[in-house]
């Protein structure tokens, strides 16, 4: 068994129902969005399926032609309706800050709008050293690459592929909408039950202990 202290890593985060839980502001924000446009979204529905990009989600509420413009529409009307009934997911502080303390550094990368993901991490005083918007799935591996990101943490198989695609260690959270047979199937090196069981699984892992959780 191999003890042997690993150097503090770049752990990358993603934000929706990772570190934060994004539903009750967006479910406001698709509820805002139907009364301006006058076309119907199931917004209780759309919460469920959070993680790919705003486009494919939309693509289900309106023809293919509209669907740029209602996104730009969306994306300005989300920060006065979702950021500050977003909360941060328990365990969030306490992940960000046991990389920290390790002499590590925090990259949030997801396939939420950039300036929207900023404003949800200035609101709830969450710090990172770097935030990467607009990635999704594979394409995630492009910023954990560039950052030097050895692990990846995130709630939905698109981050556990993202994280492979990187060739980070790939954590998986079922915070979100994949179960943890999910998580495992697509390859994720580790599910834990949520983020309040990182800082322990992080200190195993720098030891080079890293035991799957359920």
């Amino acid at each position: 068994m191999n003890r042997t202290s690993r150097p503090a890593p770049t752990v990358g985060f993603d934000l929706d129902m990772t570190l934060i839980d994004s539903r009750p502001g967006i479910r406001a924000c698709y509820l805002a969005l139907a009364e301006r446009t006058g076309t119907y979204v199931d917004a209780d529905l759309a919460v469920t399926r959070l993680g790919p990009p705003l486009a494919e989600e939309l693509a289900h509420w309106f023809p293919a032609e509209r669907v740029a413009d209602v996104a730009e529409l969306y994306r300005e009307m989300y920060p006065a309706y979702a950021v500050t009934a977003t909360p941060a997911l328990p365990g969030a502080r306490e992940a960000l800050a046991a990389v920290r303390a390790a002499g590590g550094r925090t990259v949030v990368v997801t396939a939420k709008y950039e300036p929207n993901a900023k404003l949800h991490l200035e609101h709830l005083g969450l710090e990172p050293d770097a935030v990467v918007g607009d990635l999704w799935a594979e394409r995630k591996a492009d910023a954990l690459r560039e950052h030097g990101a050895s692990v990846y943490v995130g709630d939905h198989t698109g981050d556990v592929r993202g994280a492979r695609a990187a060739g980070a260690h790939a954590v998986a959270v079922v915070s979100g909408p994949c179960d943890a047979e999910q998580l495992r199937a697509a390859g994720a090196d580790v599910v834990l039950g949520g983020l309040t069981q990182f800082p322990e699984w992080f200190a195993a892992y720098r030891e080079g202990l890293d035991t799957p959780r359920a």
